[in-house]
């Protein structure tokens, strides 16, 4: 077949970026079209996102594609991070800039709700997992401190359906993202209107709910004029970026919970695929959380600090006038002495720190732990913590699903850390498949493909990324060494 050209707009904590997925039938070929830097901005004391400004880059990259690809063009769709939001007026205004999810407003919400509605009702409710980030508890703050915008709000729409609106007019939320917010029913598949009444935000703001896949209509003239392209189809992907990375794991095990992922990034998101979510009191217990997939699957899953203990890291070293890129770290890392510290990567003071290398050296003293003074003993710090957590997570993750894990695929730009990767693979006591690097953008672009019909199910989806990417397998060592450890790690998170 001739090839059929599909942009992914792939909008992450740090970067975005516009993809173009070349799709000749059997493989997809990725080219970035444009890359540009994201991240909060700073807005008299509190973080905010700016999506203008990234609207702004959309369209450039939108205008590069058009002028290489042309008529090829068949499509484009948008995924970003979950639980941040917009609200647009009757007459489609943006009400203010839109906030960051590690802003400060959220402090004490998860505590605040709890005091007016049970936390067993919540996760009833939801089967999501308590963070402050969540879109329930941003929502939650702006009641109690901004309630004049809730009250002159038409539309909620999450970040990514709010570009979606820009580029074709659709009002609607994409299935994977809404079940982040922590107010969307996974057993009604509806938005949890009891839970939102109970905390008294309007109901009416919140629009239909689309699954994966869904054409929401043809580019707006005006953006037509800009970019250079036709009047092509706007298609929600799966919006929240890790539906779109996990779509994009190259198993052949579909349908079955005995594999695990990690999407590895500024979060590692581990989880298991499950037809339904699970919503028992261990569940509660474990703090894990139900995130739609593809078809209608669930991903069991937790989120864990992730890669980001090692960028705020990097940044601190900058700060002192010392700069490294990722391979200079991961290199200085592999030098430093096994298990001379170790971390509770998900304590909520490594969230939004002022310094993380301080933060990291101040838990650690107040934990008994040997206090990491090189940058190379921070990074093995951080990497060999997130390994043990990752090993606690998913041996929680076996005793909900009743499946032994058998095999982990850690997909996106994480994936090309190989310590992190061997680390994982050591602690779990089973391989490790690292790749694609780039599965949130072959996620995106191959459901856009499979609404053209060109594909039909999850499975081949899942065939054409493993005919398209590099893999890499690491088998597990020193499992003894990592044994022992472990048993340590769950005495210092209990302690």
């Amino acid at each position: 077949m001739a090839e059929k050209v599909y942009l992914a707009i792939d909008l992450g904590a740090e970067s975005g970026r516009v993809i173009a997925g070349i799709y000749d039938g059997e493989q997809v070929r990725l080219e970035e079209m444009h890359r540009f830097s994201n991240g909060p901005v700073n807005v008299a004391g509190t973080r905010r996102w700016d999506l203008i400004g990234l609207w702004k880059e959309i369209q450039a990259g939108l205008k590069k594609a058009a002028q290489q690809y042309g008529d090829q063009v068949v499509s484009c769709g948008v995924d970003t991070w979950g639980v941040d939001y917009v609200l647009l007026s009757e007459k489609n205004e943006l009400l203010g800039q839109p906030y960051h999810y590690r802003d400060s407003r959220n402090d004490g919400m998860v505590e605040h709700a709890l005091t007016r509605v049970p936390k067993q009702e919540i996760f009833a409710e939801s089967g999501l997992q308590f963070m402050q980030i969540n879109s329930l508890y941003q929502l939650i703050s702006m009641q109690l401190n901004d309630p004049e915008l809730l009250d002159i709000a038409d539309r909620f729409l999450m970040v990514p359906d709010f570009f979606h609106w820009l580029l074709c007019g659709s009002k609607v939320v994409e299935f994977t993202n809404a079940t982040t917010t922590q107010f969307y029913h996974p057993q009604n598949r509806d938005w949890s209107v009891d839970l939102l009444r109970k905390f008294e935000i309007p109901v009416d703001i919140f629009p239909e709910v689309v699954p994966p896949g869904t054409k929401l209509g043809s580019l707006r003239k005006d953006v037509v004029q800009q970019t250079g392209l036709g009047r092509i189809d706007v298609v929600a992907p799966a919006t929240h970026d890790t539906g779109s990375a996990v779509a994009a794991v190259p198993t052949d095990r579909t349908g079955n919970a005995n594999w695990a992922y990690i999407s590895s990034g500024t979060w590692s998101l581990i989880g298991v695929e499950v037809q339904d979510a699970i919503l028992t009191a261990e569940a509660l217990a474990q703090n894990v959380t139900n995130e739609g997939g593809i078809d209608g699957t669930y991903r069991l899953l937790k989120n864990v600090m992730g890669l980001w203990l090692v960028q705020e890291c990097r940044r601190s070293f900058e700060r002192e006038g010392n700069s490294f890129d990722y391979t200079q770290l991961t290199h200085l890392a592999t030098q430093a002495e096994p298990f001379q510290s170790i971390i509770n990567p998900n304590d909520p003071v490594f969230l939004s720190p002022v310094d993380m290398a301080t933060t990291v050296r101040q838990w650690c003293q107040e934990h008994g732990e040997s206090v990491p003074e090189t940058e190379g003993e921070l990074i093995r710090c951080a990497l060999e913590s997130l390994a043990l957590k990752y090993r606690k997570v998913l041996r929680g993750l076996e005793t909900l699903t009743n499946e032994k894990i058998e095999a982990i695929h850690i997909v996106g730009g994480g994936c090309n850390n190989e310590l992190l990767n061997q680390f994982t693979a050591n602690a779990c006591g089973v391989p490790v498949i690292a790749g694609p690097v780039e599965a949130t953008a072959l996620g995106n672009v191959l459901v856009q493909v499979r609404a053209t019909g060109e594909i039909g199910t999850l499975a081949e989806i899942r065939k054409v990324v493993k005919a398209s990417s590099e893999l890499v397998t690491f088998e597990p060592e020193q499992t003894e060494d990592w044994d022992r450890e472990f048993k340590r790690y769950l005495k210092l998170i209990k302690g």
